[in-house]
């Protein structure tokens, strides 16, 4: 599928990761049993999975801009700072939709670093979902994956989705406002157990080894 230029990809890396006890953008994908300067990470194995759909891609840090921009400028995307990460991930998720309207997108692909890069295919099915959900006469503002009953990422958002996320107080999280407009959102079920694997630990990220039906779930 070619690229869709309406679209804006947005990588939320701005997490502390303290319990990993590294930052989780910057893990080995797939996992090595050694470390390796070729491998690649979480993040820059997302970055280059949506630069296979948009043409811009912009990642969320925090207080780990230092270490992460290398990564961000060498795979082509482009860094935008939480100035206050502390905040959560939701404000992360604001920041991020802001400069997606900022520079005139209409629509993005929205994911956690912490997850690990879904497959090429799954992306396309999403696309193609999003597209048709958006042109029928009751429009869809967002597309969501799901994998045995579980819904994960990435979330491809209309402008309609980003404007109710940042209409939200900033108190609330992404899934409170899913949920005030679940009617409004495409549930796609795909066959891709990493949309809803969630990485937050040492024990966690070793499991990535196991076979697809064993990996650790949100």
């Amino acid at each position: 599928m070619g690229r869709t230029p309406a679209f804006c990809g947005v990588i939320l890396a701005a997490g502390e990761s303290s319990r990993m006890g590294r930052d989780k953008a910057l893990l080995p994908w797939p996992p090595q049993p050694t470390s390796s300067a070729l491998a690649d990470t979480f993040l820059s194995a997302a970055i280059r999975l949506f630069f296979s759909h948009v043409d811009v891609v912009l990642v969320v840090v925090g207080k780990n801009e230092a270490p992460l921009a290398p990564v961000v400028y060498a795979n082509g995307a482009s860094l935008v700072v939480n100035p206050e990460p502390e905040r959560g991930q939701f404000s992360s998720l604001r920041v991020g939709l802001q400069e997606v309207l900022s520079r005139g997108r209409d629509a993005a692909m929205i994911t956690l670093v912490d997850r690990p890069p879904v497959g090429a295919e799954t992306l396309a099915t999403l696309e193609s979902a999003f597209e048709r959900a958006t042109t029928k006469t009751q429009r869809k503002w967002a597309v969501i994956p799901e994998y045995q009953g579980k819904h994960g990422h990435p979330i491809l958002a209309a402008r309609e989705m980003m404007e109710a996320f940042l209409r939200a107080p900033e108190t609330s999280n992404a899934r409170e406002v899913e949920r005030a407009h679940q009617s409004e959102i495409e549930y796609v079920p795909v066959d891709d157990p990493l949309v809803a694997v969630n990485i937050d630990t040492p024990e966690q990220y070793a499991a990535l080894s196991l076979p697809p039906t064993l990996l650790p779930s949100s």
